[in-house]
């Protein structure tokens, strides 16, 4: 039952046709869990707190950055080094605090993303990478889950709802991830800040529906939004494939990257071992910078600078002695960059920094 505060707080909801009391009294027992309160989550958490979502679960491992705060509007300068997880769930319960707000701030993997799932009704997608969406989208198709999924990039924006009554999932569209070099992140690609807010919404839409007991308006649909010249498409998804069907969860990270050439015996080296190379063997180990012209300027940890698409040109700038450690912002580029070198006089002593720069600072 919802109490005299709730009623007023959720009165617009009440007078609306087909939603009612009914309705909010199935989002107060709906049990919601958010994975990413990045971009796309922060405003998703919270139009469902303002909802009154019974229950909503907040999945993110990661730590505000200041470069978040252009598109992430449930944080502000206070937040920057702390987890996101956690500050949303403290601002959330100033929103609304008849929500129940539970955080889990480890990743997402095969082994833990079953016994997390079990736990709620709904799952929402607010990812930026592909071997977190197709392990979420796996998950939700074996335990019977609707998806909500978004994703933004640049002008544009795209969401559906998936596994909706068994239908269509999200490898009925993508059965393979695309190459990790045709899909620059957000640091690569630039997002328009209020992007994420638009579709972030529109998710937060279907998700308080399917908890309502409405029918999704995205169930089978994928709808597409150019934010620059402000079209709008809506494409029939079809019916489930059979040859992609779940059948078990996988190494996702293998999969994702199973585009990759496997000419070459890939060599890695995590942020701290390379901290220590740097350290006691500083002239015998050398840096080489991957990213583009305005990463560079926004920092680095020193050594050459050769950004992606010149490293064949500019290949005789590399040291021909002593160990030599690509990286970039995840490390993905600076695979890439190793793999076509792997007939450079000194390949045997390449190594790719693990997860580029994202794991400097803890490393």
């Amino acid at each position: 039952m919802l109490s005299a505060k709730e009623q007023e707080r959720y009165s617009r909801h009440f007078v609306l046709p087909g939603f009612g009391m009914q309705a909010q009294e199935r989002l107060k027992q709906a049990r919601v869990l958010v994975v990413g309160a990045g971009g796309l989550g922060a405003p998703l958490v919270q139009y469902l707190t303002a909802a009154g979502i019974g229950t909503l679960g907040i999945a993110d491992f990661d730590k505000v950055s200041l470069s978040n705060l252009q598109r992430q509007v449930l944080f502000s300068t206070d937040s920057i080094g702390k987890n996101k997880a956690q500050v949303a769930k403290l601002n959330l319960q100033k929103l609304n605090p008849h929500v129940a707000i539970t955080t889990f701030e480890e990743r997402l993997t095969a082994q833990n993303i079953l016994a997390i799932l079990q736990q709620f009704d709904v799952v929402a997608d607010g990812t930026d990478n592909f071997a977190t969406r197709y392990l979420i989208n796996d998950a939700c198709v074996l335990m019977g889950k609707p998806l909500v999924y978004g994703s933004v990039h640049g002008y544009e924006g795209q969401c559906s709802v998936f596994n909706y009554k068994e239908g269509v999932n999200y490898r009925d569209i993508h059965p393979t991830p695309p190459a990790p070099e045709t899909v620059p992140n957000c640091a690569q690609g630039g997002i328009l800040g209020a992007l994420p807010g638009a579709i972030g919404s529109i998710m937060a839409l279907e998700v308080i529906k399917l908890a309502a007991g409405l029918t999704p308006g995205l169930a089978g649909k994928l709808y597409l939004f150019d934010s620059l010249l402000y079209h709008n498409q809506i494409i029939k998804l079809g019916k489930p494939k059979p040859e992609n069907k779940v059948k078990e969860l996988i190494d996702y990270d293998a999969f994702c990257a199973s585009s990759l050439p496997k000419t070459t015996a890939m060599q890695t080296i995590t942020a701290t071992d390379l901290k220590t190379w740097l350290a006691q063997e500083p002239q015998t180990t050398h840096l080489i910078d991957v990213r583009d012209n305005f990463e560079r300027s926004m920092g680095h940890i020193g050594g050459t600078h050769i950004p992606l698409p010149a490293i064949l040109e500019l290949q005789n700038e590399i040291p021909t002695q002593g160990k030599v450690v690509f990286y970039c912002s995840g490390g993905v580029r600076s695979a890439y960059a190793i793999e076509q070198l792997q007939h450079h006089p000194n390949a045997k002593n390449f190594y790719n920094l693990e997860n580029g720069l994202a794991t400097w600072q803890t490393g």
